[in-house]
């Protein structure tokens, strides 16, 4: 008997012009939370950055950009791959954190919704084109292609554009560290209705928001510099507990997905995880593979892209996605039957994970 399911039928991404290395952050003056400058060199401070977190350079918009424009810029490109009318959609969602933050006036701009200016700017005419925006953290879109699905399976819809685009340079604070950890970035999928006798497309997912403890771990607040006179609030964490948090629940989340979708880790190709942090990223899949019995992992199985993007929060996953699907990352590829995993974790704090079944040709 053929199910309803929910395929990916086009990705796409826009990567900002604009790189930021490592090197660029020596004229920084870094402080703490008490306001306190680091006694420690610059330099020693940016060569420890590079080893914790394998960010080498990351990419930053140009002035002249917002996250709605980078969002429009990857959901183009996901429709052209894809070759559908866009007049089509039923659903357009953007996941993002921070809207609109224009580079002259570092406040954020939430009306209309980033989805309305996107719907707009690729001249969609229909009116059952529903678009809204969904902030849920750094988890934003994959909590998008969840919502998607939930509309697709249910009847209501066959086809919708997930959109994740975030400008984290414009709500970083230059005089924390943690600033170098951010980047810009936008990508998008379109996922569409199919039938079908055996289980394909989505598979499983599973969503989770530990607010009671965990909530205010990532918040807006002040610079760190105590002699900044501006009214801009930026973006802060308390860098070890999201580590540990991250480790305790990603691996047990991403597990139980897997477990849902009937599979074992061996039957899974590809695991596209949050580019965070590379050695959190690391450890957690350890951790995954741990609850299986095992002491350790193949690399291939996670592609990472951090290195030379960065951490720009809900495009991480799409954009890597879209990477792989277009052969731009050498000895990474995804073939017709493959099964993957999607997860991610962020401000809220949420964690998710999707389990993906690519169609057979």
């Amino acid at each position: 008997m053929k199910k309803r399911y929910s395929v990916i039928r086009g990705t796409g991404k826009y990567i900002p012009t604009q790189v930021v290395r490592n090197e660029d952050f020596l004229n920084h003056k870094f402080y703490d939370e008490k306001g306190e400058k680091f006694e420690t060199d610059t330099r020693e401070i940016v060569e420890k950055f590079v080893n914790i977190t394998g960010i080498k350079e990351r990419r930053y918009v140009t002035d002249d950009l917002v996250a709605s424009d980078i969002g429009y810029f990857a959901a183009k490109d996901a429709i052209e791959s894809s070759g559908i009318d866009p007049e089509s959609l039923d659903y357009i969602i953007f996941a993002h954190n921070f809207g609109d933050v224009p580079a002259h006036n570092r406040h954020t701009d939430l009306v209309p919704a980033l989805a309305s200016r996107v719907k707009h700017k690729l001249g969609i005419v229909n009116p059952r084109t529903v678009a809204f925006d969904l902030p849920f953290g750094c988890p934003g879109w994959v909590q998008g292609m969840i919502q998607a699905n939930y509309f697709i399976r249910s009847g209501d819809a066959s086809r919708a554009l997930i959109i994740g685009a975030d400008t984290l340079s414009r709500i970083c604070d230059p005089h924390d560290r943690d600033s170098m950890i951010y980047a810009d970035g936008a990508g998008a999928t379109i996922i569409e209705a199919i039938e079908s006798d055996q289980p394909v497309g989505i598979l499983s997912h599973v969503t989770r928001s530990d607010t009671l403890e965990h909530a205010f771990e990532l918040w807006m607040d002040k610079s760190y510099d105590p002699k900044y006179t501006g009214n801009e609030v930026y973006l802060k964490m308390y860098g070890r507990k999201l580590y540990n948090y991250a480790l305790t629940n990603v691996p047990s989340t991403v597990k139980e997905s897997i477990e849902k979708a009937g599979l074992d880790i061996h039957d899974i190709n590809k695991i596209l995880i949050h580019q965070a942090n590379e050695k959190m990223d690391e450890a957690i899949i350890t951790r995954l593979f741990r609850l299986y019995g095992m002491k350790s992992y193949p690399k291939e199985l996670v592609p990472m892209s951090i290195s030379w993007l960065g951490n720009s929060s809900v495009a991480t996953v799409p954009t890597l996605l879209d990477i792989i699907l277009k052969n731009e990352m050498e000895g990474q590829h995804l073939s017709a039957g493959d099964q993957i995993v999607f997860a991610s974790v962020g401000a809220g704090l949420n964690i998710n994970s999707i389990v993906y079944r690519f169609p057979e040709e």
